[in-house]
């Protein structure tokens, strides 16, 4: 077996496995600052709505449309009598949690980071070809063959899910300066 066969397939598996790890990442990151936002609270998804340490709750104070989210507000009043409020929060409008409504994969910051494995499973994709191109050998080509089932397979499973879920950017509206209708 040459050592370009082995090099490419080498360094194909080295890019899925930084296209798996920055997956892993992101999303554990993702999981991490949405817990320690809500550290203390509870969400209770029955009755959709947030508590407190000290008991009290947060109920559903606004929807964002456009950003997929839901703010809960406590009410001012319990808030500002509470003596744990300068360790929770220093508005004098009562604490807020926001709850993003789409899990991790579908935020900007994940379709980022999620683009940016593909790229990565893409290059991994266009060396194991170039690889095969080259090297004809049977046990180069089974090498080969083996690491591109493996990259198509990682590719189809991010791919599916980055195109299955929405972008959450805000439409198009002319005072975007977006032109649409077709022009005549």
């Amino acid at each position: 077996m040459s050592p370009e066969t082995l090099l490419a397939a080498g360094y194909a598996g080295f890019l899925l496995l930084a296209a798996l790890v920055i997956e892993w990442l992101s999303a554990h990151t993702h999981r991490r600052s949405l817990r320690y936002r809500t550290a203390g609270f509870t969400y209770h998804e029955s009755i959709d709505h947030w508590e407190c340490p000290e008991g009290e709750h947060l109920w559903p104070h606004e929807f964002d449309h456009e950003r997929r989210l839901v703010r809960y507000r406590a009410k001012a009043h319990v808030c500002n009598g509470c003596p744990r409020k300068d360790a929770c929060t220093d508005s004098d409008r009562g604490r807020e949690i926001v709850r993003p409504l789409d899990p991790w994969p579908h935020s900007e910051a994940g379709r980022f980071h999620r683009g940016i494995s593909l790229m990565l499973v893409a290059l991994a994709l266009l060396v194991l070809v170039a690889g095969a191109a080259r090297n004809h050998r049977p046990d180069e080509a089974a090498l080969l063959l083996g690491a591109l089932v493996a990259a198509v397979g990682v590719g189809r499973h991010l791919w599916r899910d980055f195109r299955a879920h929405p972008t959450g950017f805000p439409e198009p509206t002319p005072s975007h300066g977006l032109r649409l209708t077709p022009p005549d």
